[in-house]
């Protein structure tokens, strides 16, 4: 499977560690993206002029959440992928958008259950 494949196309399946390793890719970058917005505001609210946040931490905001949108497809993508390995529909995806427990069952089933032993509906099982 290509790298445009695994972060564009709903086809297919993988398995659990490729899940992880996209979930820990987001968390650092999107981590790191965030560490510095709090220190860009941080810094600028102990500012001793009291000007508040400027033009540069919003700017650094806007440039966060239009990163977060551009994150949301390959995000879906691997979600599904997974949910096909259980050998699910990706229409799986919505449950995350059950309140409370939605997120944590999908956690549960692609980050945790293994995969379909074996050829299933989806494909072959990932190498």
């Amino acid at each position: 499977m290509t790298w445009s494949q695994f972060l564009f196309s709903f086809d297919g399946r993988i398995g659990r560690a490729w899940f992880w390793y996209f979930g820990l890719a987001m968390f650092v970058v999107f981590g790191g993206l965030y560490a510095v917005l709090g220190m860009m505001m941080f810094s600028s609210m102990t500012d001793p002029t009291g000007a508040g946040p400027g033009a540069g931490s919003t700017i650094f905001g806007l440039l966060v959440m239009v990163l977060g949108l551009a994150a949301l497809w390959p995000a879906l993508a691997v979600q599904a992928k997974r949910w096909h390995d259980v050998d699910k529909s990706a229409w799986w995806i919505l449950i995350n958008l059950v309140p409370a427990i939605g997120g944590l069952i999908a956690l549960i089933f692609c980050g945790f259950i293994a995969g379909t032993p074996g050829r299933n509906q989806f494909g072959d099982p990932p190498a």
